[in-house]
């Protein structure tokens, strides 16, 4: 019945118009819902910050001591004594850099009110300064009186202020150490449960492999971190004692343990010296040492040691450290800076295992 009849040409897809306009808006539709999940997830990890913190923080915390776990448990210690043990060893620690602290903070509360005659005393040499600031102003606004202000007297109500400031933190540490302690005692099953997850052996062992490759570059960023901090807190130590600072191996734990947290642990640290070294020292010039030789020691610390170290051995970009710790601090505060760095190396970790084998 078709015979005489001419064959009609059928025209290429990327003539017809229905599906020329289809690839675009499908493209569009995915980074929508992209877009809208990552808001989402945002919104959820901000919200429940109380929750997910200490729970996030206890599964890094867990993986970075995973070698550590595993190195127990050759020597024949049971994995649920190791993670008794491990965790044992960071709570030890984080009590003895306070127990170092903790003197020095009592005693100058105890000294407050010499400590600000003292700082009065020292502050005259400021004075040709506000003299000239207070001709300045006076032209433009009148002053009151010269009365001073007296300023009220700490009493009992301050308590449970401090109560309701303390309350959260301690809770949401005792809430740390208690996951850290289930997490790194069921590592090995997770692991073993999330690669049986997948039927294939193909797929089994690309998340063998993410999940090792993630464990070793956490240890290994735990331990190259610590090393420098331990270095920073021996030369605050050092600065501290050079310029008659007191308790300045108390000085060098807590500028040690601050500068696990990028950038905020630095500069606590740098505002603590410079107050101390001005209450402390005998004259303000001297007061200054202590900050200024801290500054010093952070700055090269910051722009050289640390990125030479590890951006050699761990491969990380500046550019995305800098944007991942702007991220995570505004997120979560301080520990969301501590937590940015390994965060950042999963995710490149999977970025390069997933996606990294399509590329020619």
């Amino acid at each position: 019945m078709h015979e005489g009849r001419r064959p009609q040409a059928i025209a290429p897809v990327e003539e017809i118009p229905d599906l020329r306009v289809m690839d675009p808006l499908r493209q569009i539709s995915t980074w929508s819902l992209a877009i809208l999940a990552t808001v989402a997830a945002g919104f959820v990890l901000y919200v429940a910050r109380e929750i997910m913190l200490p729970v996030v923080a206890a599964f890094v915390v867990g993986i970075m001591l995973g070698p550590a776990a595993r190195r127990l448990e050759a020597l024949r210690v049971p994995r649920p004594l190791a993670a008794v043990l491990l965790v044992a060893g960071v709570t030890l620690i984080i009590v003895f850099v306070i127990l170092l602290i903790f003197p020095r903070v009592s005693e100058l509360t105890s000294g407050l009110p010499g400590i600000v005659a003292s700082l009065k005393e020292k502050l005259h040499v400021f004075d040709g300064l506000v003299q000239t600031w207070r001709r300045v102003t006076s032209t433009v606004t009148e002053t009151p009186n010269g009365d001073a202000i007296a300023l009220p007297l700490p009493g009992i109500s301050w308590a449970p202020w401090t109560i309701s400031l303390l309350l959260p933190p301690i809770t949401g540490f005792l809430f740390f150490l208690v996951v850290l302690l289930l997490f790194i005692g069921a590592w090995p099953d997770l692991r073993r449960a999330l690669v049986m997850t997948f039927a294939s052996r193909d797929s089994r062992l690309t998340v063998l492999k993410i999940l090792n490759e993630i464990e070793s570059g956490l240890a290994n960023y735990l331990l190259i971190v610590t090393l420098i901090n331990v270095g920073v807190g021996a030369l605050t130590g050092v600065i501290c004692a050079l310029t008659g600072t007191p308790n300045a191996i108390g000085f060098g734990a807590l500028a040690a343990a601050l500068n696990f947290i990028p950038i905020i642990g630095p500069i606590v640290t740098f505002v603590v010296l410079l107050l101390v070294g001005v209450v402390t020292a005998p004259t303000f010039a001297l007061g200054l040492l202590p900050g200024a030789g801290f500054g010093v020691l952070i700055v090269v610390e910051g722009q050289f040691v640390t990125p030479t170290i590890i951006g050699r051995h761990l491969e990380l970009n500046a550019l995305a450290v800098l944007l991942s710790l702007a991220f995570w601090t505004w997120l979560w505060g301080p520990m969301g800076a501590f937590l940015s760095s390994p965060i950042l190396m999963v995710a490149l970790i999977l970025k390069q295992r997933l996606y990294g084998d399509e590329e020619p």
